[in-house]
């Protein structure tokens, strides 16, 4: 079984990245945020309950994310593997998602960080926001913002990966075609 964490600052191409790998090594695709707008919409118990840390204005805890998580993953008994997208964020994700894939008999066989200059991500996800009609996409201070957030919760990962020696850095710049083939050298070795 392949685990992958994909991940990478907004704007990086995780998403078009995992639909080219989900099928080339078919692996179900775990968006984090498919996984929230699904519980949301469908008003499961988890949607719920994360409805109301959000209309307080305040994050879902980590314990609710993971539970969302792993319910997506038991739904899935039977794949080849998980391509993990947004997830994990911070280095309390990454330790209970290794103990819930332990307790599996699993655990994460790489993570692989799209890299890219904070300028053309900035560029991409304001050129992205005129038509995907999402409001972090279209103003530049909210983009910024978001990458704060991600240097001081997710960039932690990279070092809890690496003592592990499970990560690996991937160039994000290029034609999608090209990152597919330098993410697919990383993936192949495994």
């Amino acid at each position: 079984m392949i685990n992958i964490v994909l991940f990478g600052k907004p704007g990086a191409g995780k998403g078009t990245q995992a639909e080219f790998l989900k099928t080339k090594y078919n692996l179900t695709h775990i968006s984090t945020g498919d996984v929230f707008r699904y519980n949301l919409k469908n008003n499961t118990p988890l949607g719920l309950e994360a409805k109301g840390f959000i209309d307080k204005g305040e994050l879902v805890p980590d314990a609710l994310t993971i539970k969302m998580l792993q319910d997506e993953v038991e739904k899935n008994p039977d794949t080849k593997g998980f391509l993990f997208d947004g997830f994990p964020r911070t280095t309390a994700q990454a330790d209970a998602l290794d103990a819930f894939l332990t307790s599996k008999g699993w655990g994460v066989t790489a993570t692989i960080a799209l890299e890219a200059d904070d300028e053309i991500l900035v560029e991409r996800l304001l050129e992205r926001g005129k038509t995907s009609g999402r409001a972090d996409d279209q103003d530049e201070n909210l983009i910024r913002n978001r990458y704060q957030e991600y240097n001081e919760k997710t960039a932690p990962l990279i070092e809890y990966y690496k003592a592990q020696d499970k990560f690996h850095a991937v160039n994000g710049i290029g034609e999608i075609s090209e990152i597919t083939g330098r993410l697919s050298s990383v993936i192949d070795t495994f």
